[in-house]
């Protein structure tokens, strides 16, 4: 084995996690959510407009016009994605925002610290990443159960990097 050879094998991540946000509704029962929803407002709004009660027929699309506003808002949400690598030599955070922004940053996986926040009911409430007097969270998104799966799996990380 080359020392060429040696050192790319220390740089070879042994960690890598993608992040991103669960959401329960997939595009499946989003469209079949906002079928339904459109059919119901055509046949109530149909009935209101023949009845000459034609303003219900524009508050009831209204309403239609307001769920749909406030999926796409959620789903852009979904679009954030923290990609977390851990190799011998460095330990890699790409945070990317719902625009598509990427905001990178780097450590040495022997100066960063891995602080969790814990709540005695709850769980994990925070993780973030600390060294060089930086500190950047991760996961803030993610569910409690997946915050302490995540935890685990990257404190090893870490522990596995030290060693």
């Amino acid at each position: 084995m080359s020392v060429t050879n040696t050192g790319f094998e220390a740089d070879e991540p042994f960690f890598r996690a993608l992040l991103t946000p669960y959401r329960s509704l997939g595009r499946t029962g989003f469209l079949v959510l906002m079928g339904t929803t459109t059919f119901c407002w055509l046949v109530t709004g149909a009935f209101f407009l023949a009845h000459g009660a034609w303003p219900v027929f524009g508050f009831f699309g209204l309403d239609v016009v307001l769920l749909y506003l406030a999926f796409h808002m959620n789903y852009r949400a979904a679009r954030v994605r923290e990609e977390v690598c851990v190799s011998r030599t460095a330990l890699d955070i790409r945070k990317t925002a719902p625009s598509g922004r990427h905001e990178d940053h780097h450590f040495n996986p022997f100066w960063a610290k891995f602080a969790v926040s814990r709540h005695s009911e709850i769980g994990i409430t925070g993780m973030a990443v600390e060294a060089q007097g930086r500190h950047v969270p991760i996961g803030s998104f993610l569910n409690p159960d997946d915050r302490e799966s995540f935890a685990n799996a990257f404190q090893q990380a870490l522990h596995k990097a030290r060693s």
